[in-house]
């Protein structure tokens, strides 16, 4: 139980901070490991990429294939608006003046040719666009593409200057004499397959803007919808700051059901922690009494029969009363996180301290103390530094040194030194058993130690022990700090 409240007080520590922190946390759980709101818009977001890639992939598709028909369809026309402007004289010659109605057809090397060559033995001569400049494009065996049943076919060469070709050709009788040619267009494959590529890239800029906004919309939108979350988190957090007993009400339809059994979970903790903390009372209660009649029996005893009974009977109230404090703690761990200025505390234990032990230097060094707030109730704090100076009054020479400072990121350190005679490593380890006691002869319990550990502990602090510059015992304890 002690344990359960130690990590309930811490969880309740970090959740009191500025609350200009805990504005950030929608924020900051989108880069935390195991963010929900992470994974869905990495999902969301992967699918978006996905759909936009398959999409654009088919628009690409889809535009690539109807302008490369477009190409074919223009190389066509333009071949039977050759046929029609090609004939024979009554020699056999191949004549016209073909005009396609392009420029490309007359610019040297552009790429568009046109060309008409004898395809029978009785015709002669030949004809070709201005663009070929009197050079010829190599025929392409039959074997490779044949003609289809129109008696045309289409296939892809290498033109002049190494270009790319896609060729149209067919062969047409032109007369009653079986004169025949045969035709062929040219065009550069270079022009299709720039203006593919500019839309491509044009498709990519808006679908890339589309993704992006699509994205940010979502992240968006994922945000807004997990709001009320956030208001669950803060709800709890006002719970365990003891600024509400239960959580607010009016959330979502999704989430109303959690808040309601997070009410009921926190009702029925209080009543398990109301109900222990009661019987844990009860019990020590019903033993003081008994004690009280021991010890009173003790000093009625002769013959100095009564010191061993006397001392038990001590030790047994000091135990009762250090489970009961430890009861309060871990009660009261559950509901409220307390805020402890240190340096006025630490002022008056030194004072207390310097008053029952007057031959003694006790000194008070405060880095920055009056900056320190405890995340934890003023009484565990004092009764882990007034353990820590009773211990080093009993056995400090002359000196005493109790330091404070801000220590790590979250906590403090308050570390005691005496010029006493020390310990060793393994009287350490024996110091902080239980009860353990080193020195008989000097008056306590054993149980000082054995106290400010558990104290720490249900604090997530930390007691550690070494030598002392001064010569004797050094003890610091780490405690959890907050922000003013």
């Amino acid at each position: 139980m002690v344990g359960r409240a130690a990590a309930e007080t811490l969880r309740k520590w970090r959740a009191g901070r500025p609350a200009r922190q805990r504005g950030l946390a929608p924020i900051s759980a989108l880069f935390q490991r195991r963010s929900l709101t992470l994974r869905v818009i990495l999902l969301t977001s992967l699918w978006v990429m996905v759909a936009l890639v398959v999409v654009g992939g088919l628009i690409s598709g889809l535009y690539e294939r109807t302008a490369t028909r477009g190409f074919e369809n223009l190389l066509t026309a333009q071949l039977y608006n050759l046929v029609n402007t090609v004939s024979v004289d009554e020699e056999g010659e191949l004549q016209g003046t073909p005009d396609l109605g392009d420029l490309r057809y007359v610019q040297p090397l552009s790429g568009w040719y046109w060309e008409v060559v004898p395809a029978s033995a009785n015709t002669s001569g030949g004809l070709s666009s201005a663009s070929l400049a009197r050079l010829s494009v190599p025929e392409f065996p039959l074997s490779r593409a044949p003609f289809d049943r129109m008696y045309r076919r289409s296939y892809v060469t290498e033109g002049p200057d190494r270009q790319r070709l896609h060729v149209t050709e067919t062969e047409v009788v032109l007369d009653a004499e079986n004169h025949a040619a045969r035709f062929r267009v040219m065009g550069s494959l270079a022009t299709v397959e720039d203006d593919i590529a500019a839309f491509d890239r044009t498709l990519l800029l808006y679908l890339g803007g589309v993704g992006l906004g699509t994205i940010l919309v979502n992240v968006l939108v994922i945000l807004i919808a997990l709001r009320p979350l956030a208001r669950v988190r803060r709800s709890l957090a006002a719970v365990r700051e003891g600024e509400a007993e239960r959580l607010e009400t009016g959330f979502p339809a999704e989430i109303e059901p959690l808040a309601a059994e997070m009410n009921a979970l926190i009702d029925n903790n209080r009543r398990i922690v109301e109900r222990s903390r009661t019987q844990v009372g009860n019990l020590a209660h019903s033993l003081k009494t008994p004690i009280a009649i021991l010890m009173n029996e003790a000093r009625a005893m002769e013959g100095g029969k009564d010191r061993v009974v006397t001392e038990q009977a001590e030790r047994m109230r000091q135990q009762v009363q250090h489970y009961l404090d430890r009861a309060r703690v871990a009660a009261q761990g559950q509901s409220i996180v307390f805020r402890t200025p240190v340096h006025p505390v630490l002022e008056r234990i030194v004072r207390v301290i310097a008053k029952l032990n007057p031959h003694l230097d006790v000194e008070f060094v405060a880095e920055a103390a009056d900056d320190i707030v405890f995340a934890g109730e003023r009484q565990d704090l004092e009764e882990v530094v007034g353990n820590l100076l009773e211990n080093a009054g009993k056995w400090a020479k002359s000196r005493i040194r109790l330091t404070c400072r801000a220590e790590e990121a979250e906590r403090f350190a308050v570390t005691i030194e005496d010029d006493g005679p020390g310990l060793t490593g393994a009287e350490i380890r024996e110091a902080l058993k239980r009860g353990k006691r080193l020195d008989e002869a000097t008056p306590g319990s054993g149980l000082g130690l054995s106290i400010v550990r558990d104290v720490t502990g249900e604090y997530r602090g930390r007691l550690e022990l070494s030598r002392s510059e001064l010569g004797g015992l050094s003890a610091k304890v780490l405690l959890p700090r907050i922000e003013r």
